[in-house]
């Protein structure tokens, strides 16, 4: 099983001297002029069944909403329980450090602030094992330069997701064998699901949220699998407008054309072109994309370093094996991720995805035959 913080290759041993018990994680502070509030959403599909589990009935699914607000202060969001907190950790194999450590991270986002205004919105969708948490520091960074920003946590499909009436679902779904011949079948399964999750989060934010969210302008990204699950949302629902995919191989093929605006951003080191299986994947959907599109590759990170996996373990004082450290990563993913939808989403032409910047030497413009820039 591709564990949560496995990827990481942590290795045991004594307690890091940032990971007291006093040491407090901390999302790193938004670069936007709006206060952020964090709404959490419980939504049932009665339409239909779990994609994992049948018998439990519907397909439940829980939603964080990061969004702007009049309402700088007041008591601030969670960022996780210590249940999940623990079992991210135990899935890691990671002993070092106190289980209920990522429920302390520090969030600049208000818990339960009034929504304001009416923005365009963005779903983001995390990698497989991975709970919606860990794409809350560019979530909190896009609502603060005005988007309504949907995390979603697949269930089933984490390593726990905790509802109002106290249930924790596990990852079902990562105890599933996938030999060569099942793993297309598999991960098929999970994109088609991904794809019907996301297009009923954006049912369900239009019909509750409608005052706030601008239905013209949708756009979703994802890290890892939810990267390469947005192309599928995008194929299956012509209401998203742009999307982007973050560091995520794409195991299933395209039925057909993309016309509208993609991005792919991810590590040199696995995504150059011509660097093996996961960067073809990106060279065969790049094909099939006839509309505004770039492919954007970074030196020194490594996958985690996308999200904030990679910047807490490094504020904890783990090494993360990576060359480019997690707090700049951060730095570019949120500075490309918010161009590309300022320019997709809000039609405002921006530089940045137009060449290579001398502010971010560490990003390289690609395309399938003409290497990197």
């Amino acid at each position: 099983m591709v564990v949560l913080i496995g990827v990481l290759a942590l290795a045991a041993g004594a307690v890091p001297a940032s990971a007291s018990p006093d040491f407090t994680p901390r999302l790193p502070k938004t670069t936007g002029a709006l206060p952020v509030g964090k709404t959490v959403m419980h939504l049932v599909d009665w339409s239909r069944p779990d994609t994992w589990v049948p018998s439990a009935g519907s397909r439940e699914l829980m939603v964080s909403v990061f969004h702007p607000t009049f309402v700088p202060h007041g008591r601030r969001a969670q960022y996780m329980t210590p249940l999940e907190s623990e079992l991210l950790l135990k899935d890691g194999e990671i002993t070092s450090l106190p289980y209920d450590l990522f429920s302390r991270t520090k969030m600049n986002s208000v818990a339960d602030a009034s929504p304001m205004g009416r923005w365009p919105l963005v779903v983001l969708s995390p990698g497989f094992t991975k709970p919606r948490a860990t794409l809350s520091g560019l979530a909190e960074d896009l609502a603060s330069h005005g988007f309504v920003v949907a995390v979603v946590d697949h269930t089933y499909e984490n390593v726990a997701t905790t509802f109002p009436d106290g249930r924790v679902t596990e990852c079902v779904a990562c105890e599933i064998t996938r030999t060569p011949e099942t793993a297309d079948a598999f991960w098929k399964k999970l994109a088609d699901g991904r794809a019907a999750d996301v297009s009923f989060v954006i049912d369900s934010l239009l019909a509750d949220w409608g005052r706030f969210v601008d239905g013209s302008r949708i756009a979703m990204a994802g890290h890892s699998v939810g990267g390469a699950s947005s192309v599928h949302a995008m194929m299956a629902d012509s209401r998203i407008k742009a999307g982007i995919n973050i560091d995520g191989m794409n195991s299933t093929p395209l039925t057909g054309e993309l016309t509208r605006p993609f991005l792919f951003l991810g590590r040199e080191s696995q995504y150059a072109p011509g660097t093996g299986e996961q960067s073809g994947t990106w060279e065969r959907d790049w094909a099939s994309m006839t509309g505004w599109k770039r492919w954007l590759v970074v030196r020194g990170p490594e996958h985690a370093s996308f999200t904030d996996v990679g910047l807490l373990a490094e504020q904890a004082g783990l090494d993360v094996g990576a060359e480019l450290s997690a707090e700049r990563t951060s730095v570019i993913t949120r500075r490309y991720v918010r161009a590309f939808f300022d320019e997709h989403l809000r039609g405002i032409p921006q530089g940045l995805l137009a060449a290579p910047s001398s502010r971010y030497p560490e990003v390289r413009f690609c395309t399938p035959d003409g290497g990197c820039a």
